[in-house]
């Protein structure tokens, strides 16, 4: 018989998720007090949350009989939410995770989600990242909230509204494989038919790879302006246009490039591989800014070039060739959308 939350005390559920939250070096008190102690000694924090809501955020059971297992959820939501303090140029520092359970969750489901979280934070470049404690209630829905503090250690923040015009673009990190994984999780192919291709970049969805250490390394190399792309390349690159006020010109050579790399899936789909480079969100990559003549870190690809505002601007171009609807939902991920 399944063990499932509801027969255990909020106590008995607790002294089994903290032995397998990774304790980082920057915990001076950890879980058990009212609130946990972290080091700061840049004297500075950053705080980043996000939330995976069941059915909104991810699937207990998927349209192709994919199953999402604790471990992946977690492993999700800590990549999610480092990837916001590295695109700030910082280091993570903690995690404090708020856990809404609905009774009949099997308490191993639970078990493995606080092994996926912690499982992620190191094995994806974070080690020094504490897992500090959180909260447990109980709802109808699985709600996984969790919220992350880091450190800039003395480097100035990396914000969105810093572009210059004469900038070069670039991004790090995976771009469309997440999605691409996405649509074969909502298909019929089942995962036994998955070719190499198409297992990669379902395996990028469930767990999604953010290059932790780039952001650092851009805010060493003088970015000007960085962000996460979790809701899409098109969508989040507007976001940038706007808030320094300026126009992004993207290279579609280089863009199509990427794209044949999820040719093979989008192929079996049916559908265009470059539509899930320019908005598909989730691989958790960044996109950044850099002084033209200025050497682009390890792992960095320059996709464009910031120019100077147009009359329908701040927008983004390909080649160019404007799109107007990014920021309104129609080219990237909208959590309110229809």
């Amino acid at each position: 018989m399944t063990l499932t939350v509801a027969q255990l005390s909020e106590s008995e559920l607790l002294a089994r998720i903290f032995p397998r939250l990774h304790a980082g070096s920057s915990m001076l008190l950890g879980p058990g007090d009212d609130a946990a102690i972290i080091a700061a000694p840049d004297g500075r924090t950053v705080i980043s949350i996000d939330t995976q809501v069941q059915d909104k955020d991810f699937r207990l059971l998927w349209p192709n009989g994919t199953s999402s297992s604790g471990f992946d959820v977690g492993w999700k939501a800590a990549a999610q939410n480092l990837s916001d303090i590295n695109a700030m140029g910082a280091v993570a520092t903690a995690m404090v995770i708020s856990l809404t359970l609905p009774g009949m969750t099997p308490v191993a489901w639970v078990e493995e989600l606080a092994e996926g979280l912690s499982a992620a934070t190191v094995a994806l470049g974070a080690p020094q990242c504490s897992m500090a404690g959180g909260d447990l209630s109980g709802g109808s829905e699985l709600v996984i909230t969790v919220a992350v503090t880091g450190s800039l250690e003395g480097l100035a923040p990396v914000l969105r509204s810093g572009a210059q015009v004469g900038d070069r673009i670039a991004v790090c990190g995976n771009m469309g494989f997440s999605a691409a994984g996405w649509a074969l999780h909502e298909s019929s192919i089942l995962p036994s038919e998955h070719t190499p291709a198409m297992a990669g970049a379902a395996a990028l969805f469930a767990r999604p790879e953010p290059p932790l250490s780039a952001g650092p390394a851009a805010a060493r190399s003088g970015a000007t302006a960085m962000m996460d792309i979790s809701d899409g390349l098109l969508r989040d690159a507007t976001r940038i246009a706007k808030a320094s006020g300026v126009d992004l010109d993207l290279d579609g050579t280089v863009l199509r490039q990427m794209a044949q790399r999820l040719e093979e899936c989008a192929v079996v789909l049916g559908t265009e591989p470059l539509s899930w480079v320019l908005t598909g969100g989730e691989d958790h990559g960044l996109l950044s800014t850099f002084p033209a003549g200025a050497t682009l870190p390890e792992g960095f690809v320059g996709i464009g070039s910031v120019v100077s505002m147009s009359a329908a601007g701040p927008a983004v171009s390909i080649d160019g060739q404007y799109f107007k609807s990014a920021e309104d939902g129609a080219l990237g991920w909208d959590h309110f959308a229809v």
